[in-house]
């Protein structure tokens, strides 16, 4: 659904001119420093990056489904930092809230993640609960006007640096599944809580991952989102369907700029006194990446004109993960065969980073395989209500 074609215009326009203009040329600081600049951070706060799924109400630009994935798609053709660094607060970050909070929770941190002045973070994972969310073993214990959270979360996109965290815990440790569970908002402040220093990992340098512990953490009763015990799993569902549209619209963006790399050195790369685009085999393999981008656009853009029409697409919004996160890889194989040699080296090109980065695609917000099983769930339930 778009509201105001002339301002989504304006903003495609205004994110697709800053990607080029700053994220491109910083992309190689952000993966020696291992960290998105202050300066940089500032500057995607002042355009509104941060509050763009969040409502207009609170310091947000209210964008829908569409107009979110839209905006995904053009922030997301740079260096995965970027718009990770953003993401949790436009997206997983701050959706429970959106979602279920109350008017005093809302209005309490909806402002602040919006602004970029706080940095919000979905705590969901543990070692042994991460797409089974109803077996998670962090507890919250009511003790008169608090709760007392304890446990750990692992896996938690920009963990090390937010203020603020959405956290799934068992409230009710005699019911089993997902009844029990609640979901807090815990600030950074309250007494017990830690954070690791930031996983070492495969790629996706920059973007801050790790883990979040609690012991005897005492948040009060006022920050259990909704207000409602065991209602935590329902909110994690609503968070995660929406998340896995927007998500799939990330991975689109990144192989987008990936064949843009790919087709500018065939173009420009010579071989027996051609450009190796002419050969048949090379083109081949850029047909087949604009085929599965185009693919990936049509379905996520249909998917979210469905969620925000009211229609039910948990079914749809994990095939759209699952397809783009999937086909993103291939095109990623893909461009780096285009390259040759050259992109197997980082001093050559930048094909060589992003193929390490959209690799986690594929686990987080659902492995591939936890989708696949939630596809088939999903179709077999259609059926029976059919």
């Amino acid at each position: 659904m778009i509201r105001n074609r002339n301002k989504l215009d304006a903003l495609l326009a205004d994110v697709h001119q800053w990607v080029r203009a700053v994220a491109h040329p910083a992309e190689d600081r952000v993966a020696a420093e291992d960290r998105v600049p202050d300066e940089i951070v500032a500057g995607m706060a002042k355009r509104g990056y941060f509050g763009w799924s969040i409502p207009e109400h609170y310091g947000g630009l209210g964008l829908t489904t569409e107009e979110l994935v839209m905006a995904a798609m053009e922030l997301s053709q740079c260096a995965v930092a970027f718009r990770a660094r953003v993401g949790t607060n436009t997206g997983i970050g701050s959706e429970a809230l959106v979602a279920d909070g109350t008017p005093d929770q809302k209005a309490e941190y909806l402002p602040r993640l919006a602004s970029g002045e706080w940095t919000g973070s979905f705590a969901l994972t543990e070692p042994e609960a991460g797409s089974d969310a109803a077996a998670l073993t962090t507890t919250a214990r009511r003790d008169g006007g608090d709760y007392l959270l304890n446990g750990m979360k692992c896996y938690i996109t920009n963990a090390p640096i937010a203020d603020c965290f959405t956290v799934m815990a068992r409230t009710d440790p005699d019911t089993p599944g997902a009844r029990g569970v609640s979901a807090f908002i815990v600030e950074r402040g309250m007494g017990g809580l830690a954070t690791s220093a930031p996983y070492r990992m495969m790629g996706q340098s920059g973007s801050p991952v790790g883990e979040v512990h609690f012991e005897n953490v005492r948040v009060p009763a006022r920050n259990l989102i909704g207000g409602i015990e065991g209602q935590g799993f329902r909110t994690a569902m609503k968070v995660l369907n929406k998340q896995r549209i927007h998500l799939a619209a990330l991975c689109t963006g990144p192989a987008i700029r990936m064949l843009d790399l790919a087709m500018e050195h065939a173009e420009t790369r010579r071989q027996s006194g051609q450009a190796i685009i002419d050969f048949q085999l090379v083109a081949g393999l850029l047909a087949d990446c604009r085929t599965e981008i185009e693919a990936a656009r049509a379905l996520i853009l249909e998917t979210a004109r469905k969620r925000d029409d009211g229609v039910d697409t948990a079914l749809e919004a994990s095939i759209c993960k699952y397809f783009a996160s999937e086909a993103c890889g291939r095109i990623a194989d893909r461009c780096v065969q285009v390259f040759g040699g050259a992109g197997y080296v980082a001093d050559h090109s930048p094909i060589e980073r992003y193929y390490r980065d959209v690799r986690l695609f594929r686990l987080y917000e659902g492995t591939s395989q936890i989708h696949q099983l939630n596809i088939v769930r999903q179709m077999r339930r259609r059926r029976r209500d059919a």
